[in-house]
């Protein structure tokens, strides 16, 4: 009975000694440039370049290209790994700024061609996040990810627009003011590429691009996402990261009166990173 009893402790050793050892052989197949958690939070610090365009009772109205005011854009990024190769990805960000601007040209009222000048001002919130998994390829120091998920995008617009407008044969001035608000809401599908590469223990860099294509429906559009950076941790969990964004965000919305945004945002981002 001892011998039996001492066989079936010394198996039991065994068992949890070999289960601790493929544990830890699966551990060690992470490429290091990986984190198993990690949580980032910071800003977004965009220049931003927007253009607006959209069917009125007037007749078709365009702004030109313009750069506004600088603007700091709050951003969460999370990662979490999933054994060795299996990733979830998210990324948040907020456009939540004013505008103003003058528009000149031809358009139409009332059947008739004029030409004049139009001075709007219109408050502009975007907000978009973005959900993937990733597969992951690569154990040593560089790690390569191809990514599938999607993209909510939420956007509102709300204004006032004064126009002064003339017309010829016979010549009559136009003058009209009016104020509206509106808001739309879609899911797209997304495609991620990311590529890691660990320096160090303290040191690594980074580069990942998106891709957002929505077609048909109400809203449709193509957002792209760029950025390069790099990862410095002075702490084993906490670290500091920097990198360089470009975001194009080109949306369409279909109805009786149509409209378009084309906003590109362009900067650098810092965040403070927490890994597990």
């Amino acid at each position: 009975m001892s011998t039996v009893h001492t066989t079936l402790v010394t198996a039991l050793k065994g068992a949890i000694l070999l289960g601790a050892a493929s544990a830890g052989m699966a551990q060690a197949q992470q490429s290091p440039a990986l984190d198993r958690m990690s949580i980032s939070a910071g800003a977004f610090y965009a220049e931003p370049k927007i253009h607006l365009g959209g069917d009125t009772r007037y007749g078709r109205v365009d702004t030109p290209d313009e750069k506004i005011d600088d603007v700091t854009l709050p951003r969460v990024k999370a990662e979490m790994l999933i054994g060795d190769s299996h990733g979830l990805s998210f990324d948040y960000f907020r456009f939540d700024e004013d505008w103003a601007g003058t528009a000149s040209g031809d358009t139409v009222y009332e059947g008739r061609p004029v030409a004049g000048t139009i001075s709007a001002d219109a408050d502009l919130r975007l907000e978009m996040a973005r959900f993937a998994y990733k597969w992951w390829m690569g154990k040593e120091k560089n790690a390569f990810g191809v990514g599938l998920g999607a993209a909510y995008l939420r956007a509102k617009i709300s204004g006032s627009a004064e126009a002064n407008l003339s017309a010829s044969n016979p010549v009559e001035n136009y003058s009209f003011s009016g104020s509206a608000s509106g808001s739309d809401s879609v899911w797209a599908p997304t495609v991620e590429l990311a590529w890691r590469h660990q320096m160090n223990e303290q040191w690594r860099f980074y580069a990942e691009a998106s891709d957002i294509k929505k077609n048909g429906g109400t809203v449709e559009g193509h957002i792209w996402n760029g950025a390069v950076g790099v990862e410095w941790f002075p702490h084993k969990n906490v670290g500091l990261v920097l990198d360089y964004n470009v975001q194009k965000i080109d949306l369409h919305r279909n109805g009786d009166r149509t409209a378009d945004l084309d906003l590109k945002l362009k900067g650098p981002s810092a965040f403070v990173k927490v890994r597990f």
